[in-house]
C-alpha cells in the first residue's frame, strides 16, 4: 500500500531545486516512476513529498559535439536514446543496450537519469556508461558539480546525490581512436533485468596489435556497477588471444562480489562473470580492430 504523500509538480530545474530545498530530506523525485512506485507499493519507501519532474523539458535532450562528445539530459526517455541517429552513429552500444532494456512501454516512459539515480547495480546503462568514461552533472541551489559516473554509485540503491541535489545530465567523451565498447547481459527472458552483465571498452594501438587501454565493468555482480581493475591491467600492453581472454575472465570473476538471491546463486553469478567477460572482451577487441 502506498502511504499518503504531498504531490508537487515542477516545470523547470530552478523550480525543482527550490522544492528540494523546501522539502529538505523527506522527498523523492519521480520522472518515470517504474522503479520508485514499486518500492512505494511495497512500503520500502514512504516519502512525505513526491516531486514530479516529468514536465521539466529542459532536462530532456540529446546533444553531440565533435570536440566535447555526447550530452544526454537526465529526463531523456530510453526510447529517445534507442532511436537517436547520433547515438547510433557514435555510441552504437547504447542503442543495442536500450533495445534489450525492459519493454517498449517502459522505455517510452522511463528515463536515463531515473535509472542511474535509482542506484540498482543490475541496471543496464551503468556498466556501459562507466566503460565509456561517462560523467554526470548534478545541481543544487548552491552549486553545480560533475562527477565520474564510476564514483556516483556508493552502495546498493545509494548514490552520491546529496540533499537538495538533482541529477541533470549524463556526459560521454569522444571515444579515442581504435576504441570500441561492447556489452552483454544474461537474463532468463529477453528484456528482463540481467542476472549478470558485462561491459568492456578496449582501445588498441595504431598497428592493431596490442591493447592500449581497457575498462571492464560488471553489473549485478556487486553492490554497485563494479570495475574489474586487475582484469583490465591484464589486457593493457598485451596482444589479445584466446588464452589471455580466458585468464581475464577468471580474474574478473575473482574480483566480483555477487550475492545469492532468488535469481541465481553467488557461484553461478561468478561463472557468468567469467564467461561473459571472456566473450564481451573478445567482441570489443574485434570491434576495436575494425574501428577508425
Amino acid at each position: 500500500m502506498i502511504h499518503n504523500f504531498n504531490y508537487r509538480r515542477a516545470t523547470s530545474v530552478e523550480e525543482t531545486l527550490g522544492l528540494l530545498e523546501k522539502c529538505k530530506e523527506d522527498y523523492k523525485i519521480i520522472c518515470g516512476g517504474q522503479s520508485l512506485l514499486i518500492l512505494m507499493r511495497q512500503g520500502l519507501v514512504a516519502p512525505e513529498n513526491l516531486i514530479d519532474i516529468k514536465s521539466v523539458k529542459e532536462m530532456s535532450y540529446i546533444d553531440y559535439d565533435p570536440k566535447n562528445g555526447l550530452k544526454i539530459g537526465a529526463a531523456t526517455i530510453h526510447r529517445e536514446i534507442e532511436k537517436s541517429p547520433l547515438i547510433k552513429k557514435y555510441y552504437p552500444v547504447l542503442v543495442e543496450m536500450e533495445k534489450n532494456l525492459a519493454s517498449v512501454q517502459t522505455r517510452n516512459w522511463g528515463t536515463i537519469g531515473g535509472n542511474l539515480a535509482h542506484g540498482d547495480p543490475a541496471g543496464d546503462p551503468g556498466p556501459i556508461l562507466i566503460a565509456s568514461n561517462a560523467t554526470v552533472k548534478m545541481a543544487s541551489l548552491e552549486r553545480e558539480r560533475i562527477l565520474p559516473l564510476e564514483d556516483f554509485f556508493i552502495d546498493i540503491f545509494e548514490t552520491a546525490l546529496e540533499e537538495g541535489e538533482l541529477l541533470t545530465e549524463i556526459q560521454l567523451p569522444i571515444l579515442p581512436k581504435k576504441t570500441a565498447v561492447a556489452y552483454e547481459k544474461f537474463s532468463i527472458i529477453k528484456n528482463q533485468q540481467g542476472i549478470v552483465s558485462v561491459a568492456v571498452s578496449i582501445t588498441i594501438d595504431e598497428d592493431a596489435v596490442k591493447c592500449k587501454d581497457a575498462r571492464i565493468v560488471l553489473g549485478a555482480a556487486a553492490a554497485i556497477p563494479l570495475r574489474a581493475k586487475e582484469a583490465e591491467q591484464m589486457l593493457i600492453g598485451k596482444k589479445i588471444d584466446t588464452k589471455l581472454l580466458a585468464s581475464v575472465g577468471k580474474k574478473a570473476s575473482e574480483e566480483s562480489d555477487p550475492v545469492s538471491d532468488i535469481h541465481a546463486t553467488e557461484t553461478y553469478r561468478r561463472f557468468l562473470v567469467k564467461t561473459l567477460t571472456t566473450k564481451v572482451a573478445k567482441k570489443a577487441w574485434e570491434l576495436a580492430k575494425a574501428a577508425n
